[in-house]
């Protein structure tokens, strides 16, 4: 609160003195305004919402034991992260030059991270199942489903065994970034089978030689 405080001490008191006017001095009492200060500090602490931390889902294989072939994949794409942001994919099972088998050697074709490349690509190859989540999602709009049943079916339409699969490998020149951008390539695509897992020899090795043709050429 503000106080006045007028002293007596304006002179005068003699016959023939002239009198002067008195001095007031104002003293402005802060504690009011620092208790309000506290008090909203208090609330807007209290009721602020703080950043959740995000997390990112990524599934990894179970380990097979050393007598077990790998099961084949049906509807598999499999991308390859090199070097300056390079990725390169291939469709279904890959073989080498010369393989046992007598199978055309796979081909790696390159593509980029942008809508037109890795998105078209993953939209492109996963279309009947993204276009049963979406008339899941419809059905959900329109309160024909609820939301726990839309999750247990648009789950189901993900894992069958016809849906697309999507195996991400990279070599020791890839950043943690492009794994993480095509991770959420795949997650905008609704791809629901997708793991990260080592890069094979031959893979790798084809994929050097793409990587250094395409800097060739660049």
């Amino acid at each position: 609160m503000a106080e006045v405080n007028t002293g007596d001490s304006g002179g005068g008191h003699g016959k023939h003195q002239k009198k002067r006017a008195k001095k007031a001095s104002t003293r402005i009492d802060m504690t009011p305004m620092v208790d309000l200060a506290f008090l909203l500090l208090t609330f807007f602490v209290l009721t602020s919402t703080f950043s959740k931390p995000k997390t990112m889902e990524i599934n990894y294989p179970a380990d097979l034991p050393p007598d077990v072939k790998p099961p084949n994949i049906n509807n598999a794409l499999t991308f390859l992260l090199t070097k300056d942001n390079d990725i390169f994919y291939y469709a279904g099972e890959f073989y080498p030059k010369n393989n046992k088998d007598g199978k055309p050697e796979t081909t790696l074709i390159k593509t980029d991270y942008s809508k037109d490349g890795l998105r078209k690509i993953l939209l492109d190859a996963n279309k009947p199942t993204r276009d049963k989540v979406l008339e899941l999602e419809e059905k959900v709009k329109t309160k024909e489903i609820a939301d726990t049943t839309f999750k247990r079916l648009a789950n189901q339409e993900k894992g069958k065994i016809n849906a697309l699969t999507v195996l991400v490998k990279s070599d020791d020149k890839a950043t943690y970034k492009n794994a993480i951008d095509v991770i959420d390539e795949l997650n905008i695509s609704m791809v629901g089978k997708y793991a990260i897992i080592d890069m094979m020899p031959g893979e790798l090795e084809k994929l050097n030689e793409a990587a250094d043709n395409n800097t060739a050429t660049n």
